[in-house]
Order: structure tokens, then C-alpha cells, then sequence
């Protein structure tokens, strides 16, 4: 019965097309027969969330921290039993959400790096495709520490962060394709046996990608998760 799943909130706007990404994903997931067979969402979309690169990276920005621990209370008093955030960067701001509700947040990156690793060997290595700030802060080299594995990140981070405005831009181009495929080419190079998506522009991308090795998107994983949870049965 669709009134015993249970709702997922979504904390949107990070950006604005992996929300939508994220909602389509969700429903690819579902082995829905009707509308009511699918995963109840709340979805707060929020574009004005300050920004994280600005935040973490550029240093000149306000905390987003807040920001999401707004949304993150309005979605559990909307009736959410779960959060959701398709923003991989976001996620360093966790905590706070965390501290602010009751309800499990569903952490895209922590989910993305144990999948990964169940099909790795102890010490084998990760290559990661997201944004810088995620590299500087630690986020994904930790997670993978944490599962076994190593990671390691792009030598070109200028590039990185100049697709990531691209895409927010105006989507994913193909320059922006031959560049995800050119760096996945170069961690595979350094020793990487898995190479994980791990920005949610790059996943608008990421069914386009001709990768050398086995390819986990977060978002993805993320989308499984909510069905999971929601109690809706998965394809």
C-alpha cells in the first residue's frame, strides 16, 4: 500500500537538474505498476543555498550549513522519515544537518564508497571524479579509508571546477564528456580499478561515459537507497 511507504525528504537546488536527475533516477528504480507504487518525495528546491565552492574553496562565501539545517527541519515537520541530498559537496556540511532533525540522512558519498568497495579488494584504489572541495576537505578519501580501499582524485582540479560551472551552466557538453573520459583514462593509469562519480553534475553526464573501468555514480546509488527505504519494491 502506497500510504505505508514512507516519505523521503529531498534538500534541492544543489543543483537544480541533478534534483530533477535524482527524482527521475528514483522512479527508473521503482518496479512501479501505477503512481501509487511509487516513492512518496518532499522535495524542498533550493537554488539559493550559498554556495559551496565559494564556501569551501574560494573562501569569500557564507556557510550553506544553516541554510540546509532549515531545510532539513521544514522537510522532517512536512512529515519526511529520511533525508536525501543529491550534492555530494554538500555533504560536508552533514553534521549540521544531522544535529538539527531526528531523521537518518541517507549520505550519498558514505553509501557510493561501500558499494564500491564490496566488489574491491582490501587496498585497491578509487579513482574520484568531483569537486575539488572534496579532495581538500577529505570527504571521499575518508569514506574510502574507511571501506579498505584507497582514492585517489584528478591532477587537473582547475578543470574539474571549470566543467562543473560548465555543466551548471548549460549542461553536460562534449567537451565535458571527453574531459570525464580523458581523467577517468589517467586515474585507471594510476593504478585506479574503479573509478566513482562522485559530483552530482558529473552524473548528469555519467550515462555517456565510455570509461576504462567500472564506474559507481552517487547519484545512483542514492536513488536505490530512497527506494530502499521508502519501502517501494526496486526494480
Amino acid at each position: 500500500m502506497a500510504d505505508a511507504f514512507r516519505r523521503v525528504g529531498v534538500l534541492g537546488g544543489m543543483g537544480v537538474e541533478a534534483t530533477i536527475a535524482l527524482m527521475q533516477r528514483v522512479h527508473g528504480a521503482t518496479a512501479g505498476q501505477d503512481d501509487q507504487d511509487h516513492v512518496p518525495l518532499i522535495v524542498d528546491m533550493n537554488p539559493q543555498v550559498p554556495s559551496r565552492i565559494r564556501h569551501l574553496i574560494e573562501k569569500d562565501g557564507p556557510d550553506p550549513g544553516p541554510v540546509l539545517a532549515e531545510m532539513a527541519v521544514r522537510l522532517e515537520q512536512a512529515g519526511a522519515k529520511a533525508l536525501a541530498m543529491p550534492c555530494n559537496t554538500a555533504h560536508l556540511y552533514a553534521p549540521q544537518i544531522k544535529r538539527s532533525v531526528s531523521i537518518p540522512l541517507l549520505h550519498m558519498p558514505e553509501l557510493a564508497c561501500a558499494y564500491a568497495a564490496r566488489s574491491m579488494k582490501q587496498g585497491e584504489i578509487v579513482g574520484i571524479l568531483a569537486s575539488p572541495a572534496t579532495n581538500s576537505t577529505g570527504l571521499f578519501k575518508d569514506l574510502c579509508a574507511q571501506n579498505g580501499t584507497v582514492s585517489i582524485f584528478p591532477e587537473e582540479e582547475n578543470d574539474i571546477l571549470a566543467a562543473i560551472r560548465r555543466i551548471k551552466k548549460a549542461g553536460p557538453g562534449d567537451a565535458d564528456i571527453d574531459l570525464l573520459e580523458r581523467e577517468a583514462q589517467k586515474l585507471q593509469s594510476r593504478g585506479a580499478t574503479c573509478v566513482i562519480i562522485g559530483c552530482s553534475e558529473f552524473s548528469l553526464a555519467s550515462q555517456r561515459l565510455a570509461s576504462p573501468v567500472p564506474v559507481v555514480d552517487t547519484l545512483d546509488v542514492l536513488a536505490h537507497a530512497v527506494v530502499a527505504f521508502s519501502g517501494a519494491r526496486a526494480k
